[in-house]
């Protein structure tokens, strides 16, 4: 016997509800809750719970003032592309901690590859750049080798909901 399947939810396991939340508050993550029912054709109880089922599920993964890091003195950014010594490949994780830990570094993505991590880094200008792979990267016993790339323009999008 043949069953029909009713797809009530969008790729990713959103309905549609779901995605027009996760697209508005993709937009403006400030926007209230009951605009957000409105918006949503729910009820504000009912949208207030959907957003948490989406935090709980792991879809929204947090909700975060964006600073301009040239606001803050940081006008220059940079890639930097670091290689682990093979000696000291089983401390990758300890590694990938510490400079999350550091205040310099916005993003670290960790990379199969001819690298093994990219740091992006603000910095005042070439000089902190400079002294932050001196010192944090050149003279860390983890560390085989760097290369610093200096970030022109930098476009950040978030992941589109169908």
């Amino acid at each position: 016997m043949a069953t029909n399947i009713v797809r009530d939810r969008e790729p990713g396991g959103l309905d549609e509800v779901d995605a027009l939340i996760v697209r508005q508050l993709q937009k403006d993550a400030r926007t209230p809750n009951n605009q957000l029912a409105e918006r949503a054709g729910i009820a504000p109880s009912t949208c207030l719970a959907r957003v948490r089922s989406l935090v709980d599920r792991g879809v929204i993964t947090g909700f975060e003032a964006r600073v301009d890091p040239a606001a803050l003195g940081l006008g220059l950014q940079a890639l930097i592309s670091v290689s682990v010594r093979s000696g000291a490949r089983h401390r990758m994780a300890e590694f990938s901690a510490e400079m999350r830990g550091m205040p310099d570094v916005l993003q670290l993505f960790f990379l199969g590859g001819s690298e093994d991590f990219i740091l992006h880094i603000a910095a005042r200008d070439s000089a902190h750049v400079r002294d932050f792979v001196l010192e944090h990267l050149s003279a860390h016993p983890f560390v085989a080798s760097t290369r610093t790339s200096m970030v022109f323009e930098h476009v950040s999008r978030a992941v589109t909901i169908p």
